[in-house]
């Protein structure tokens, strides 16, 4: 059986390391999906049960914390990559080049 949309996403987003981040668009990619970044959105805001899916490592193309919002508490998203070390200020990933992680292509 075929894993549907949001489950093909899970899969991806477990596989990013700790103290990496990657964004939405590159897991779209990932997917061979390359113009459903808005979709893989959502599946991560529908991740928020699902404890094995770092969600937190998920952000926008520039680095930005866009969905912080969907976490409970108010800095939740942010202490949560702090504590990977990686660099927040300002809701914008710095460095963000360097804690980049590419998924590789799904078939």
């Amino acid at each position: 059986m075929e894993a549907n949309f949001f489950e093909r996403v899970y899969i991806v987003a477990r596989q990013i390391p700790y103290g990496k981040v990657t964004s939405y668009g590159a897991i779209a990619r990932a997917l061979g999906t390359g113009r459903s970044a808005r979709m893989v959105g959502w599946a991560m805001n529908a991740a928020h049960n699902l404890e094995d899916v770092p969600a937190h490592r998920v952000v926008n193309r520039k680095g930005l914390l866009t969905g912080k919002h969907h976490f409970d508490g108010t800095n939740l998203m942010q202490q949560l990559l702090e504590n990977e070390g990686i660099v927040v200020v300002d809701n914008q990933i710095m460095d963000f080049e360097k804690v980049f992680w590419t998924p590789e292509v799904m078939l």
